[in-house]
């Protein structure tokens, strides 16, 4: 007997894979960005604990709302073309059938064969058939607001605590040095689990996550060195 196929893919992920993701690294890098910088600039250990706690509460909040809004109007172009076609489906069945036959034709079935997948596919569910094959909407890759905001919020929020973290248990002298390792660190760790998570080469998410984390601690920490030096 043949051993049952199962195929593991990696598509039913990008929705709150995209969303934590940005989340996670976002916090890691704003927040540790802005204690090396306020560490540069020679602020005390009281007031550079305070600037990573802001960053994290606004920083979370931030995210959510934008991912809400982007994610939420996406939905919204969804909901509208999926009333638009159901409205279509209900005024013209017969033009929506041959637009649907046409459709499999063009991916390579015969005439014949088309049209009885089409009407098969019309009896068990028009609007998912259409809504599928004409307008590339799945349930799996549909937008979903609530979900995304509330997994970049998280996802931002335990990122930023890395550097916060660091923060508190580094030696008050060191404070830019050993935040900036382990966030160096932190990242390397994240932009391989998101690799991983979404089938990409391991050592390229890795890199291009940490080249661009130290780009901007780098920035930040020369900022905050100038403007310190200058207050």
């Amino acid at each position: 007997m043949r051993a049952l196929h199962v195929e593991s893919h990696r598509a039913h992920r990008i929705g709150w894979l995209r969303a934590s993701v940005l989340g996670a690294n976002d916090g890691v890098v704003s927040v540790s960005s802005l204690v090396v910088g306020v560490a540069a600039g020679g602020a005390t250990a009281d007031v550079i604990l305070l600037t990573g706690m802001a960053g994290l509460v606004a920083g979370a909040l931030s995210m959510a709302a934008g991912e809400y809004i982007s994610v939420q109007s996406q939905a919204d172009t969804e909901n509208a073309d999926l009333e638009r076609e159901r409205k279509e489906l209900h005024e013209d069945p017969e033009h929506e059938l041959e637009e649907l036959t046409n459709i499999y034709v063009e991916r390579g079935l015969d005439l014949p064969l088309a049209k009885q997948v089409a009407l098969k596919l019309t009896e068990s569910d028009a609007l998912t058939a259409h809504a599928r094959d004409e307008l590339g909407i799945t349930e799996v890759l549909r937008a979903r607001p609530v979900q995304a905001a509330l997994a970049s919020a998280a996802a931002f929020s335990v990122g930023a605590a890395i550097p916060i973290l660091a923060t508190v248990l580094a030696a008050k002298d060191h404070v830019a040095l050993i935040t900036t390792v382990i966030t160096l660190l932190s990242l390397t760790a994240l932009g391989s689990i998101a690799a991983w998570a979404g089938g990409a080469t391991i050592w390229k998410g890795a890199l291009r996550v940490t080249f661009w984390g130290a780009i901007a601690m780098g920035v930040t920490a020369l900022v905050g060195k100038l403007f310190g030096a200058n207050v």
